[in-house]
């Protein structure tokens, strides 16, 4: 315990590290680790485009397609601060690195939720899940651009 809270202290990049772990366990528990056994995981692999679906001819909002992308903008905000260094600077550089990293997370997600039969596997949350990573890439972006100007 002494040596975490000695490194904690000392290295910026270990700081960096531990949040990326901290906001990939919160993801992981929403998508993998928190669902129960789904017995046919490629019932819709489709999935919702939108914010309505039809349940027994009624018409219900939904939120799961707002929900995929809010969940990986810090994701990928994240990623990019921890590895700036690596990344770079110019900003068609950090959305699509930021885009690809989103990208393979979802895809990695989806292939656990369809080989551990845990929920279903589907291109709409992939689609969303990209769409949320490369927001996060931009607001990276827009955060360290007003932190130079101050």
């Amino acid at each position: 315990m002494m040596t975490w809270y000695q490194k904690f202290k000392e290295s910026v990049f270990f700081r960096k590290l531990f949040f990326l772990a901290f906001v990939t366990s919160l993801i992981l528990f929403r998508t993998l680790l928190n669902r129960q056994l789904w017995m046919n995981p490629l019932s819709d692999v489709m999935g919702g485009w939108g914010i309505w679906e039809t349940v027994n001819g009624e018409q219900k909002l939904t939120t799961e397609c707002i929900e995929n992308v809010i969940m990986m903008v810090p994701f990928s905000a994240v990623v990019m601060w921890t590895f700036e260094e690596k990344i770079g600077n110019g900003w068609k550089k950090i959305l699509w690195q930021s885009g690809k990293i989103a990208f393979i997370f979802s895809i990695s997600i989806e292939m656990l939720q369809l080989l551990m039969r845990l929920g279903t596997f589907q291109l709409s949350n992939i689609f969303y899940n990209t769409v949320g990573g490369v927001l996060g890439g931009l607001m990276y972006c827009a955060v360290m651009k007003a932190r130079k100007r101050l």
